[in-house]
């Protein structure tokens, strides 16, 4: 399975533009074509985020739905409006899962997005189940799904994706919007920088 991580930075104001425009035209319409919408989010620090996340069953699928879907009526007749509401829709990152279960959830779904010096392998994988899985835990959140960059090329160049970072990706969910901080020093130096945390909720 290919994921993909949209971050869409918006116009001022245009946040609520855009997500009329996905429940009306543009969730029916990828749908049909076989994409899957995993999950769609307002950010509840950045008013003008549009955070969203889809799924393919494979490469050649991924290709085939989004040329079905970016040359069909519902892109075709709303593009302008959506385009209209975006500075930058590039921040794409193309993952695949390691686990999955349902991150379309209500209540608080924090986002955790840490760049890595090198590929995700067996023991940063094993070193978040260790460490960081029973703080999310304690602190009351449930673990949604966790994600590694796919390094599979883009099938659909029309469409970019970030070549510039290696990710490891989680989803958790709180019972509050004040999810706790967790201690990451357990992960050693496989990071570059302090992860990016999205404070998400259902549109």
């Amino acid at each position: 399975m290919i994921v993909e991580l949209r971050r869409y930075a918006l116009r001022p104001g245009a946040r609520d533009t855009l997500i009329d425009l996905f429940e009306r035209h543009f969730i029916a319409g990828q749908e049909a074509e076989g994409i899957g919408l995993l999950g769609r989010y307002r950010d509840l620090d950045d008013p003008d985020l549009f955070f969203w996340v889809r799924g393919f069953p494979d490469g050649a699928a991924r290709a085939r739905s989004l040329a079905a879907f970016y040359g069909g009526p519902a892109w075709r007749d709303h593009r302008e409006a959506a385009n209209a509401t975006m500075i930058d829709s590039d921040n794409v990152l193309q993952l695949r899962p390691l686990r999955l279960g349902p991150i379309d959830v209500d209540g608080t779904v924090v986002a955790t997005i840490c760049s890595l010096r090198e590929p995700a392998g067996d023991a940063f994988v094993a070193a978040f189940d260790r460490e960081i899985a029973p703080q999310i835990a304690a602190g009351g959140g449930e673990l949604l799904a966790t994600f590694v960059t796919d390094e599979r090329p883009n099938d659909f160049p029309p469409l970019p994706v970030r070549e510039d970072v290696r990710a490891f990706v989680w989803f958790a969910r709180y019972p509050t919007a004040a999810a706790p901080a967790l201690d990451l020093s357990g992960l050693g130096d496989a990071m570059l920088g302090a992860p990016e945390i999205h404070r998400l909720v259902h549109p």
